[in-house]
């Protein structure tokens, strides 16, 4: 049996992988819009354990597993060499697998080295899913992201460097109506810094015992109606000037906003400025009424 220590996470775009976790928790975990992991104490999960799980998976799953996604938050922090020998025993396995990700913030991809990236490329490490959030320097420091958009330019760039996808995501409305240009405009401008392969959107809501939540509920944060999202996101899309895909694959968006980046913008852009005009009940329901919706 593979052995879960729960709640286990992953992306919207990984909900057909096997899941596979590789650390308890996240060695972070001071993100003040998240409670993901609040009540796990951080601990990487031992080699002989991983691979147990791996085999068991085997067991259950047969061998035509096509993608894994390696939890819980950050197992990028693993040593290189660990974690490329998570990897090659999956492959080995499992030698229909077309991609093996995880989750890996700015903060601890910058202390790998680019061979050890390449290490892990080479492994079989396909995709790392990084957090932007906000390219807004006050923005991050205000949800405690504990990274600066330098950091993320650099991580963005040595992963693309390394040969592994980058899967990198925006927080529409995270910096609430207080910052909402700069969180647009310099976000876009950290996405064209880094040219990552996907871009994805989430739209901001408040989780309780979150920091984030407590100022929305005294005030001091103001998020964003449906018209006031679209804006926001209509200005980073406009703004963003490299090569990319732009997924908006999250159940808190008020609109679907998807395509290839600069070939579909103008009809994204369209698509935006036509629900615009859309009536209230036409848009998911109010943020409000969606709180502890997963993130």
């Amino acid at each position: 049996m593979i052995q879960y220590d729960q709640p286990v996470y992953r992306p919207p775009s990984e909900a057909d992988s096997l899941i596979i976790q590789a650390v308890i928790g996240c060695p972070h975990n001071r993100c003040n819009f998240c409670d993901m992991y609040k009540g796990k104490r951080f601990f990487p999960k031992s080699q002989e354990d991983i691979y147990a799980d791996l085999m068991a998976a085997r067991q259950i799953c047969g061998d035509g597993e096509r993608t894994i996604f390696l939890a819980d938050g950050n197992a990028i922090v693993l040593p290189a060499q660990r974690l490329a020998g998570i990897c090659e025993k999956a492959r080995e396995l499992f030698p229909k697998l077309q991609r093996i990700t995880t989750y890996g913030s700015a903060k601890f991809v910058v202390k790998k080295t680019p061979e050890e990236l390449k290490l892990l490329a080479e492994s079989g490490l396909t995709r790392i899913h990084m957090g932007l959030e906000s390219g807004d320097t006050q923005t991050l420091l205000n949800i405690n992201k504990g990274a600066t958009p330098d950091t993320f330019i650099k991580a963005g760039r040595m992963v693309l460097d390394a040969g592994i996808e980058l899967s990198l995501y925006v927080m529409i409305g995270v910096a609430g109506m207080q910052r909402w240009q700069e969180h647009a405009v310099e976000s876009a401008r950290i996405i064209s810094e880094i040219s990552p392969t996907f871009v994805r959107l989430r739209t901001f809501v408040p989780r309780e015992n979150t920091v984030l939540f407590d100022e929305w509920k005294a005030g001091k944060l103001t998020l964003p109606d449906p018209w006031e999202a679209l804006a926001e996101t209509r200005l980073f899309i406009e703004n963003i000037e490299t090569n990319t895909i732009l997924f908006s694959d999250h159940r808190t968006n008020f609109i679907d906003i998807s395509g290839a980046l600069p070939e579909q913008k103008d009809e994204m852009i369209e698509r935006i400025d036509q629900a615009a005009a859309w009536p209230r009940n036409q848009f998911r329901p109010d943020t409000a009424e969606l709180v502890n919706w997963g993130l």
